[in-house]
């Protein structure tokens, strides 16, 4: 389950917050990177929270934009780290998955509006509002259809749509 992106778009330092790390097609999560624990009222074995890093700004009327997919290592966790499947970790790196995969779609909404900077708003939080709304449904999807990842047919056929679309995007990864 991913928790985020909490009241629309969320800031944070050049490279990331303090404890968080950027999504990379060769930095996989691990069970070590889950380091909250679950309330005694959670019901599910692993929590996932990432977010859409979105910073944007104006100099000299030229509109920079910069947008990360960021895992939230304080915030995640996982019930039992010694009994944690493979299966289980598959489905939380795909949250992530899913979460870069929004942040790629919301670089091409970007790359192709071409903010003007005496107009930014609404239309730039608008844009990103959207995007935001797109994921948080899709997250829902994705757990409500693999039942959490224990429908393991379910489970493997969002991992290639997601891949699929990863790829599809590719252009707007981050550089």
């Amino acid at each position: 389950m991913l928790q985020g992106p909490g009241q629309g778009t969320q800031t944070t330092p050049p490279g990331a917050a303090p404890g968080t790390f950027v999504w990379s097609p060769t930095r996989p999560l691990t069970w070590d990177d889950f380091k909250s624990k679950p309330t005694p009222s959670d019901r599910l074995a692993a929590l996932t929270s990432a977010n859409i890093d979105v910073q944007a700004a104006c100099q000299d009327f030229k509109f920079a934009s910069t947008v990360r997919a960021v895992f939230i290592p304080t915030e995640s966790w996982v019930r039992e780290a010694t009994k944690a499947t493979p299966n289980l970790l598959r489905h939380e790196q795909l949250h992530f998955d899913i979460t870069e995969l929004y942040a790629r779609k919301l670089r091409q909404k970007i790359s192709l509006a071409k903010f003007d900077c005496q107009h930014l708003q609404p239309r730039f939080k608008n844009t990103t509002n959207a995007v935001f709304a797109e994921w948080q449904k899709e997250e829902a999807r994705y757990d409500q259809e693999t039942n959490h990842g224990l429908a393991a047919d379910r489970q493997k056929s969002w991992e290639i749509n997601i891949q699929n679309q990863l790829t599809q995007f590719a252009q707007f990864a981050a550089k």
